[in-house]
Order: C-alpha cells, then sequence, then structure tokens
C-alpha cells in the first residue's frame, strides 16, 4: 500500500514514533523522523526528495504542529499533512483542515486505521508536478508561465542573470508546445558571426521554435534585419531571451526599442540564486546525487553545514557558478563527506589568517575570467577562447584543471 512512498513523521515521542516508523518501513515506505519543529521546517521546505505525505503530532517540544503547517503554507504549497492529535486537540485539528491539512486521527488510534487514511490521502504515483525550475514560490511561477506560454503561439522574451537557466526555461516550453515535433534550432547572438547565425536559424527552423539567446548582443543591422523579417511572412515560433544588460541597451539607444516590444509581448522573468536560496540548495543536492552516482568510489554525503553554507551563500554566478564549485568540490575532497571547505577552498586560507598563495589566486582568478568569458560567449568554447585570446585547446585544458 505504501510501497514505494516516502513519509515525514514529525513526533517527538521515543515509543509512538518508533511504533509509527516500523510499521510504515514493513508497509515498504521510506520514512524520514524529525523530532522537533525546527528541523522539520527546514527538511520539509528543502527537502532532498519529494515528501509524499507528512504524519505530524500537533504537540512538539519548541512549537506546534499548527505552526509547523503554518510556517510551511507561507512560503511552499506542502504534502498533505495527517495530524495525530489527543481528544483535547480536537478543536485544533478542525481548525488546521479548514486550513488546509488533510486529515487527522485521535490517540489512541488502531494502526490499521491509521494506515487507512494514509493511503487515502496520497495522491497517486505519476500525478505529482514535474518542477524543473526548482522548489521555491518563485519556480513554481516561473513553471506556470511556462505552461502559459507553451498553450499560446505569440513571441515570449526570457530575462535573467547569466547562469539562472534561461535556455532551459526555453527548451521546456517548446517541448510542451504543439510544435514539439518540429526543430528547436538556438541562435547564439553572443558569437561574432551573428548574422550569420540568424540567417541560419531561420533557414532551419520551419515550423519550429527559434531561439534567440543573449539578445541584448545582437549588432544593429541583425536589429534592423530582424524587424524586416518579423514584418513579412508568419515567422515560426520565437522565443529571446536577454539579461539585465538588455535595460542599459534600450536606455543608451544600442537595442531598438520597437523590436524589443515586439518581442516582449510575454515575459518569463527568472529571479537569481540569491533570492530563492531553498532552490540552490536544491539544485545542488540534484546535480551532487547526479555526480556521485557517476564517481568511484561515490561520497557518503553531504554535511548539514555545507547545505547551511550553500543555503547563504549569494551565488552570483547562479547555477552555473553551483556546478563550477561542486565539480571541483568533487574532484578535490579528501574525505567521505562534502563539507563548506571543499565548496569553498578559499576560506580555508582566510580562516587560517594566511593569504592564499600566488597559485591560487592565479587560479581564482582565471577561473573567474573564464566563466565571465563563457557567459558571454553563451557557454560557446571557441568563441569564449577567442574573447580570452588563446586557443580552443588552451582554454579547454584550463577549464579542466579549474574543474569548469
Amino acid at each position: 500500500m505504501l510501497t514505494g512512498r516516502r513519509i515525514a513523521l514529525v513526533e517527538d515521542d521515543e515509543i509512538m514514533g518508533s511504533s509509527i516508523e516500523q510499521r510504515l518501513r514493513l508497509e515498504g515506505a521510506e520514512v524520514v523522523w524529525l523530532k522537533l519543529m525546527q528541523r522539520a521546517v527546514g527538511a520539509l521546505r528543502t527537502p532532498r526528495a519529494p515528501i509524499d505525505a507528512v504524519v505530524c503530532d500537533i504537540r512538539l517540544p519548541d512549537g506546534t504542529g499548527e505552526e509547523l503547517f503554518a510556517t510551511l503554507c507561507r512560503t511552499t504549497s506542502p504534502p498533505p499533512f495527517l495530524f495525530i492529535t489527543g481528544q483535547g486537540g480536537i478543536e485544533q485539528a478542525v481548525r488546521l483542515l479548514q486550513a488546509g491539512a488533510a486529515d487527522y486521527v485521535t490517540k489512541p488510534f488502531e494502526m490499521g486505521q491509521f494506515l487507512h487514511r494514509l493511503a487515502h490521502l496520497l495522491r497517486p504515483k505519476g500525478t505529482a508536478v514535474d518542477q524543473p525550475f526548482g522548489i521555491s514560490p518563485a519556480a513554481r511561477r516561473i513553471g506556470n508561465l511556462v505552461t502559459q506560454a507553451a498553450g499560446m503561439d505569440r513571441p515570449v522574451l526570457v530575462r535573467g542573470e547569466a547562469g539562472t537557466g534561461k535556455a532551459l526555461v526555453a527548451r521546456r516550453i517548446h517541448a510542451l508546445s504543439d510544435r514539439s515535433a518540429a526543430p528547436f534550432v538556438v541562435v547564439a547572438l553572443s558569437r561574432a558571426e551573428s548574422m550569420a547565425e540568424l540567417e541560419r536559424g531561420l533557414t532551419e527552423v520551419g515550423e519550429g521554435t527559434l531561439f534567440l539567446d543573449a539578445l541584448e548582443r545582437l549588432p544593429p543591422e541583425g536589429q534592423d534585419f530582424l524587424m524586416e523579417w518579423l514584418d513579412g511572412a508568419p515567422p515560426p515560433r520565437l522565443i529571446a531571451a536577454c539579461s539585465t544588460d538588455m535595460t542599459e541597451a534600450l536606455r543608451n539607444g544600442s537595442f531598438r526599442s520597437d523590436l524589443f516590444y515586439r518581442l516582449d509581448l510575454f515575459a518569463v522573468p527568472i529571479p537569481p540564486l540569491s533570492e530563492r536560496p531553498e532552490d540552490a540548495l536544491w539544485l545542488f543536492h540534484r546535480l551532487f546525487e547526479a555526480m556521485n552516482a557517476r564517481r568511484t568510489p561515490p561520497l557518503r554525503g553531504v554535511s548539514a553545514l555545507t547545505e547551511q553554507v550553500v543555503r547563504d551563500y549569494d551565488w552570483p554566478g547562479n547555477g552555473r557558478e553551483l556546478r563550477a564549485r561542486l565539480v571541483q568540490a568533487m574532484a578535490t575532497v579528501e574525505g567521505e563527506t562534502l563539507f563548506p571547505a571543499d565548496l569553498f577552498p578559499e576560506r580555508r586560507a582566510e580562516a587560517d589568517g594566511k593569504l592564499p598563495s600566488l597559485a591560487e589566486a592565479r587560479d581564482s582568478a582565471e577561473r573567474a575570467h573564464i566563466l565571465r568569458a563563457l557567459e558571454r560567449s553563451s557557454g560557446q568554447i571557441s568563441e569564449a577562447a577567442k574573447l580570452l585570446q588563446v586557443s580552443r585547446t588552451t582554454l579547454w585544458e584550463k577549464m579542466q584543471k579549474l574543474g569548469l
């Protein structure tokens, strides 16, 4: 009945908790047992894997189940909650049902009745909404906007800082649209040969989706060409992406405002990771699990201190920086657990009161400079090599050395 389900148990009583945990495991469920409200808030707000349901006692040592539920509801859509209460807490349990909880049982209860109530509130397998952009309210808004954009045929403008996943959003819109069987053609406008790229894309796209990446870098002749083309035959589906540099380009007149508003008929803004710490941790765990599965031998896990550092850091390079740091950490970690100093090796020297060595400072500067070039070239290594005035081979070797 519960095979493959992941159940969070919030219960401080050792006897009650142990009894429920044992029976849930016998029924095939994976159980995450949490004994304090504050621990439960973090574990349920940013779970390592989706939680199918929460079994929660209303009375907890550091708060109440009602406070836990209300705290989660302020920032996320919690899983179904099954509350456990004594006879004196029925009024509170009813209040929780009115607030959106799924069900409650009163002590003492028959285990069979408890399991039946729990199974009844579980969503059928496969009905969970796929959230490829994160678990925060902002990520869910992105998902909702993507779904809306997929159902229409007007141009879409995806806005966000470098490394926030604008191309992922564009591909998702195409995949969910009725053009998904047709080509998805990417035009990297950051390249020096952007006009040739644009003409190639218009030739290849057919009835598919044309994705114009780094729109703010399209030169004036390209803007004129695109505007003239838009005024002609019915175009394919157009999705463009721009960074925060677009504001300056419009202000100084280097980008045509009439073309911008022609493409800005439906916007999908992507907030930076600095505004979505729960998504930073979610992305970190997804990347860690994928990398660790390919590692020999795999690491035992990630320390709680590392998780807190991931949440607290601003991630100016967004997802791209997070991935780069994790790749380097996985390659250089010495123990079986990932610690903060593995992700931020520069802090180790600062904590010791020592200056980084010249080699460490050089590596750090080169890493940051290469990341900037890759952002400007939309990840095109050949174009980044031209910007850095080195050969493609030299750049590739540097990237390998620096864990990029």
